[in-house]
């Protein structure tokens, strides 16, 4: 018989700007996150909705491709799973609520920011080895 996999964290990233896209996907990747990563909220609403998935950390922007943004994928994510940390980014003030426990992040963030938020969320989620 095989040998079971350890479980890896799996990050949702959402972000419409390819080159950021890609810099936060290879930054978690390097901390040992697999990373679904789209452009839009109504791709990630998707993947939420698809089972077998077990994501710990979603990272969006407000502002993106769609009629969907950050803000509402954020209420979406957290009502259906309430544990997944949740960190929404803009250059702009927000000008709606984020649901309780999601976190706020101006642009522009550094690189180091998205590396501890990644250590973070690995620290508070069970069943990781």
């Amino acid at each position: 018989m095989g040998q079971s996999q350890p479980f890896r964290a799996t990050a949702l990233i959402v972000e419409d700007d390819l080159a950021q896209r890609e810099m936060i996907t290879l930054l978690l990747e390097e901390s040992e996150y697999d990373v679904i990563a789209c452009e839009s909220a109504e791709a990630a609403e998707l993947v939420l909705n698809k089972p077998g998935h077990r994501i710990v950390l979603l990272m969006t922007d407000v502002n993106l491709a769609g009629r969907m943004n950050g803000v509402e994928l954020a209420h979406v994510a957290k009502a259906r799973h309430p544990h997944i940390n949740v960190v929404v980014t803009s250059g702009r003030p927000l000008s709606q609520p984020l649901p309780g426990g999601a976190k706020f992040w101006n642009k522009p963030w550094a690189p180091l920011d998205v590396l501890r938020e990644a250590e973070v969320t690995l620290e508070r989620t069970p069943d990781i080895g």
